[in-house]
């Protein structure tokens, strides 16, 4: 099964990766956590350029599929063949939102890139933690300095935000909607059941319990 984790940066999302994780490692199953971009020992180095090198929407995008292609060969796929869980802090989602919505890149492009890039291979299901841009700001102000796309103004991430609502409509059998503004307790528990519910929507071995 193949679990994506997707918001705007400072929606807390990253801090449910581990929760996830241990629900399925209860349940018998092996897990891989990863992340994009990077994910591989090259597309980590990519990652490092994406976030702190000026560049523009067009090499962004192609430095990013890029990396996505290596993750997907030498990580993703190899883990789906052994029937793992793949668990994936940002996907292609992520790109559609910053690049095409953020930056207002040619999403056509896109579409083409993921295409050749990995078509074939899409998430099971896709968490969105959805909070306010205004919400999110405070929130990263408050742990960290912030990268290239972090000190990008409250209009880029309201267009991503927007972004990733229009993914969620267009796609809503893989979507589950988060309201992230609540509590961590309360997002755990919202993240939980959503994954307790579609476990045995799709299937998986240990849904049940």
């Amino acid at each position: 099964m193949f679990i994506t984790l997707e918001g705007i940066d400072g929606a807390g999302k990253s801090t449910h990766l581990a929760a996830l994780a241990q629900w399925w490692r209860a349940r018998g199953r092996e897990v891989v956590l990863t992340r994009e971009p990077g994910g591989t020992p090259l597309a980590e180095r990519l990652r490092e350029m994406v976030l702190h090198d000026a560049m523009d929407a067009l090499t962004e995008s192609l430095l990013v599929f890029a990396a996505r292609r290596e993750h997907v060969l030498r990580v993703i796929e190899p883990a789906l063949k052994r029937h793992d869980v793949v668990l994936c802090d940002r996907f292609t989602d992520a790109t559609f939102a910053y690049q095409g919505g953020g930056r207002a890149f040619d999403r056509a492009v896109l579409l083409q890139l993921e295409a050749w890039v990995h078509g074939h291979c899409q998430p099971d299901l896709t968490f969105l933690f959805d909070v306010p841009p205004e919400v999110a700001q405070e929130r990263r102000a408050a742990v960290r300095q912030p990268d290239r796309f972090e000190a990008q103004n409250l209009e880029f991430f309201t267009r991503v935000r927007q972004a990733y609502e229009q993914r969620r409509l267009a796609q809503p059998q893989r979507f589950a909607l988060v309201d992230a503004t609540a509590s961590p307790e309360s997002v755990a528990a919202q993240v939980l059941a959503i994954m307790q519910e579609r476990a045995q929507a799709l299937g998986q071995p240990g849904g049940a319990r």
